[in-house]
């Protein structure tokens, strides 16, 4: 075993990761990254030496780290180049920060730096004062005189133009210009988003909304590396890929080393300011199938030839920046890996996934939860249980006929209950998962948990979106919804979130933007025939 490989994965394992803002999901489009931010790191640690060099306390105080920023704003105003040192400063001194002081930094940086609202007033009865041309208006060329009206437009008009930007507009310009700036924003975004989502304060909206548009610029796909991560990668960057992986976590090192070994592919978007970090990465099993469990993918011993493999499974997706919530870099990720798989392995002709479902379980309790609510309030003066079994008395009919009857005959010794409805949801929200282990239990509920299961992922929308994020994040892309698969996810989150089902997304590559398109404008979601029936029939 190499010592250097075990030693980096010991680092990464051991020590657990701090706490994440609150509503981290896992998907990169769909909610804020559920990436792990590195164990002890308050810092950046790329930016770490530079730290010491400059002999910064790693407690800074807030009112150093202020001065620091209106020193390189005043400089900025001025249109003189900044010096240096400030900009150095104050990304270090921010680094430094606690919590609570970065977020009145923050917030005063949203205040105090926001729009010059009073000039831009001031321009604009400027220019609301400007009489046009009247020979450009007759379609007549014009003479000295409309030239001389015309030039006092288009001052007015860049003036209105610089007015308009935020006074920190200059200054993040500036950082994502300076080395290590880059990442320091992002880490700034990651703050503001935790504090806005305790916080709904327009001015830190307005800067989240202005700091997401710049980070998409410079974050483009053409300012992005595809880097191929395997096993003779360095020890940091092995290291950053166990600590990060958050859908699948990574067991050992013999783990690591098969995901990125025969039969599997790791491929992660780096940028040059950014040094050794990927800010997405994304798992690849090469297989002869799709494959309906995941524990064949992570325990495929031994692994499919690769000349005999015809699907390329994207099994694992992990955005590793909070800072970089809301900006899609997995669907060009997945793009670029489906082109650059098809080019070197052209006898690979399907590219699917398999997906977790988070929020199936949730959704499902509490449908069941309030449905069982209304069927007490309906039947609470009856003198007899005489519906039970039909599921009649509900506005729902959640469970058909056949199924009441098998979830009330196969639930003995498991679970108590007036209804197979409220015996599937204490079976459902216990968290023991008794009813994994008995083999009637589990026929009785596969019936009605993958029917429920493809209407969550088909029907249920949340202001035009599919409501289950990695859902929405797959179709946004250009995926239709092929397969559910049952107890494809045995683990205790599998369980806990989506009742170990997991779901097929599959990416034809001649349909991938005709799908997004759809999805994205008019909310059609494309699914398998077999799928479709499951919605259709009710």
């Amino acid at each position: 075993m190499n010592k250097k490989g075990l030693a980096l994965f010991l680092r990464a394992r051991v020590r657990p990761p701090p706490p994440l803002p609150p509503n981290q999901g896992r998907y990169p489009d769909s909610l804020p990254s559920q990436s792990r931010p590195l164990p002890n790191s308050n810092m950046d640690p790329s930016l770490s030496n530079q730290h010491r060099a400059n002999n910064i306390s790693p407690s800074v105080m807030l009112k150093d780290v202020k001065d620091w920023m209106h020193a390189s704003m005043s400089i900025l105003a001025h249109k003189i180049e900044p010096v240096d040192t400030n900009l150095e400063n104050f990304l270090q001194g921010y680094l430094g920060l606690a919590q609570e002081d970065r977020r009145e930094l923050i917030l005063v940086l949203a205040r105090d730096y926001d729009v010059n609202r009073t000039r831009v007033r001031d321009l604009m009865q400027q220019y609301l004062s400007l009489e046009p041309p009247h020979a450009l208006n007759d379609g007549q060329s014009s003479g000295p005189e409309e030239e001389g009206i015309l030039s006092a437009f288009y001052r007015t008009e860049r003036n209105l133009r610089d007015a308009i930007k935020p006074m920190y507009a200059l200054f993040f310009e500036r950082l994502n210009a300076y080395p290590g700036g880059l990442k320091l924003l992002v880490v700034l975004r990651a703050d503001l988003l935790a504090i806005l989502a305790k916080e709904n304060i327009p001015s830190l909206r307005a800067l989240d909304s202005f700091l997401k548009e710049k980070l998409i610029t410079w974050l483009s796909p053409a300012s992005l590396g595809l880097h191929h991560i395997t096993w003779d990668d360095s020890a940091s960057l092995l290291e950053k890929i166990v600590a990060y992986e958050a859908v699948h976590p990574i067991k050992n090192l013999l783990d690591l080393k098969r995901r990125l070994g025969v039969g599997r592919r790791c491929f992660g978007y780096m940028h040059p300011a950014i040094y050794g970090e990927p800010l997405i990465f994304i798992e690849v099993a090469l297989l002869k199938d799709v494959a309906v469990s995941i524990q064949d993918v992570l325990w495929d011993e031994p692994p499919t030839p690769e000349c005999e493999a015809s699907c390329a499974l994207f099994y694992s997706i992990t955005s590793t920046q909070p800072g970089l919530a809301g900006i899609n870099l997995g669907k060009f990720l997945i793009k670029r890996v489906i082109e650059l798989i098809r080019r070197e392995m052209p006898h690979i002709t399907t590219f699917a996934t398999l997906s977790p479902i988070p929020g199936f379980m949730q959704w499902l309790l509490s449908k069941l939860a309030s449905q069982l609510k209304l069927g007490k309030i309906e039947t609470e003066d009856a003198s007899t249980l005489s519906h039970i079994g039909s599921g009649s008395v509900f506005q729902e009919n959640i469970l058909l006929p056949e199924e009441e009857k098998m979830i009330v005959n196969s639930s003995v010794g498991y679970a108590v209950g007036n209804s197979g409805l409220e015996i599937m949801k204490n079976l459902l929200a216990s968290t023991n998962n008794e009813w994994t282990k008995s083999d009637c239990l589990l026929k009785a509920l596969k019936s009605p948990l993958v029917r429920l299961c493809a209407r969550y992922l088909l029907k249920e929308r949340k202001r035009g979106k599919a409501l289950d994020p990695v859902a929405n994040f797959h179709l946004q892309n250009g995926a239709m919804i092929e397969r559910i698969n049952w107890m494809a996810d045995q683990s205790e989150k599998g369980l806990r979130q989506s009742a170990g089902l997991m779901v097929n997304y599959v990416y034809r590559s001649d349909h991938i933007e005709e799908y997004a398109e759809l999805f994205i404008n008019e909310g059609h979601i494309h699914a398998s025939p077999e799928l479709q029936q499951y919605v259709n029939d009710n």
